[in-house]
């Protein structure tokens, strides 16, 4: 391709660029979605707290179905001002207790309803919400008004598998992550401060 070619191809996407920019005028938070059952989902999330908190926004975390192991986000993060509640329960499959599970499930989501109407928080990340609604630990209605009365210019990030349509059609971006190959697959061990 000549450098002419080139430049004139160049041009024409700059200026479709340019044009959608110009576009695009509304300032409100977002509903962002990271769903699919490729790995991935926690990382992307925690990507984009990490760039809020570097340009000094302010940031809250629930983390559903999360243990007591080391959490390297958490130990990022939290001294950064980025307050986490983690249900701490663990997987479900290991605890095998519904019971215990809704309850463990309805105290963290206490934090999450009180940090969804606080108006100081720029971003709420709501990792691994999509299980605790397919479990029925959850509703679906109390969540889907909750993010509707969220203030205005609050982002929401929601991670999880099987993510509920409701939620999909309310969001305003949303990622499948599609697993294509796994190291765990071919029977190698999950790696503190790579899978963890």
């Amino acid at each position: 391709m000549s450098d002419e070619r080139h430049q004139q191809r160049q041009q024409r996407l700059k200026e479709k660029v340019d044009a959608r920019v110009a576009a695009a005028q509304q300032e409100r938070g977002i509903l962002m979605v990271f769903t699919g059952n490729g790995k991935g989902k926690t990382t992307a999330a925690f990507g984009t707290a990490a760039r809020a908190v570097g340009h000094g926004k302010r940031v809250g975390v629930i983390q559903f179905i999360k243990g007591e192991w080391p959490n390297g986000e958490r130990i990022l993060l939290e001294p950064h001002g980025v307050e986490f509640q983690v249900m701490a329960t663990g997987f479900t499959w290991d605890t095998q207790n519904r019971a215990s599970d809704t309850a463990a499930c309805l105290q963290v989501w206490q934090h999450g309803l009180r940090m969804l109407a606080d108006a100081t928080l720029d971003l709420v990340v709501l990792d691994e919400l999509t299980y605790m609604i397919a479990y029925e630990y959850l509703a679906l209605d109390e969540v889907l008004a909750a993010l509707q009365a969220r203030p205005a210019r609050q982002s929401v990030i929601i991670t999880g598998r099987g993510c509920h349509r409701e939620l999909l059609d309310m969001a305003d971006t949303v990622t499948e992550m599609r697993p294509v190959k796994h190291a765990f697959d071919a029977g190698i061990k999950a790696q503190l401060g790579i899978d963890y």
